[in-house]
């Protein structure tokens, strides 16, 4: 008796824990494509905060912009978002995954800064200053004697 309530109490646990409280949607946004979606609108709300004036001016909302550029619609992308966050597991591992992507951008544009001051700081430099001797002690080594 003991070994049945037991087992049934169990049963319960596990079915009780499987449960989704929120039901698929017939248009769920695939997990890749709503790790780009939330990205690019992490960008698009970072932007809009620094230069919305640019962006009135060009005529361009930005959250209908990446909407249409990953053709859904705001009612797929709000279905999607809860269904997601109705999996904490999931909905963890897509910030991870945004949150990752976002640092290999910054990353990515920190070093063509670098790279392009680099270049600009090199072509600044007088010619006069280039160390002549240097330029010529690199050359006599390539030569054979």
């Amino acid at each position: 008796m003991k070994n049945s309530i037991i087992i049934i109490i169990v049963m319960l646990l596990l079915f009780s824990c499987a449960e989704h409280l929120i039901e698929k949607p017939e248009k769920l946004i695939t997990e890749d494509k709503m790790v780009l979606i939330l990205k690019e609108m992490a960008i698009v709300h970072a932007a809009k905060g620094t230069n919305l004036g640019k962006l009135k001016d060009n005529g361009i909302e930005p959250t209908r912009f990446v909407f249409k550029k990953y053709e859904i619609d705001s009612a797929q992308f709000v279905d999607s978002d809860r269904y997601y966050a109705s999996l904490p597991l999931v909905y963890e591992t897509l910030y991870k995954k945004v949150e990752s992507g976002l640092e290999n951008d910054r990353v990515q544009l920190e070093a063509a800064k670098k790279s392009k001051d680099s270049l600009n700081a090199v072509k600044n430099t007088p010619k006069k200053d280039i160390d002549v001797k240097a330029k010529d002690s690199v050359l006599s080594k390539n030569v054979p004697q």
